[in-house]
């Protein structure tokens, strides 16, 4: 079984990796395939979410009593990316291609900052203070 780190560094490889196909279509202006590809992404995003603010943050928060801390951080940060998505959502309605060139590289470097964030910080300190780490891999695996 992976570490929480491995299995949600691993994940957040899935999500970057649909936004480089979504980045290609749009930049072909390829409005069809760009909607879908964007659609899967944002859907696999917000599953990422989930799955840490459901499973993983509960877990941490409850174990170490930090409730003010880095998950409060990354839920803000999450509502912050949702506010994005919802931005894109109207360049693709429009097919505004210069809007939605400027929300994806939004996106795409809010991103980075975030899950570097997380990979660095939080998914350590949650290996390191978590005594069941296997089983809420296990409950994430199938959120």
């Amino acid at each position: 079984m992976p570490s929480i780190q491995e299995f949600m560094t691993q994940h957040h490889k899935v999500c970057d990796d649909l936004l480089v196909e979504a980045e290609s279509a749009l930049a072909s202006k390829d409005w069809s395939a760009f909607a879908e590809l964007w659609s899967k992404f944002e859907t696999e995003t917000l599953h990422h979410f989930a799955m840490e603010e459901q499973v993983l943050f509960p877990e941490f928060e409850a174990q170490t009593g930090m409730t003010a801390g880095p998950t409060m951080v990354m839920r803000q940060e999450h509502a912050q990316i949702n506010a994005m998505f919802e931005q894109m959502k109207a360049a693709i309605e429009q097919q505004d291609q210069e809007r939605a060139m400027g929300c994806s590289e939004s996106i795409m470097i809010f991103i980075q900052q975030h899950n570097m964030k997380e990979e660095q910080i939080l998914y350590p300190m949650t290996d390191n203070h978590l005594s069941n780490s296997a089983e809420i891999v296990e409950k994430m695996s199938t959120h």
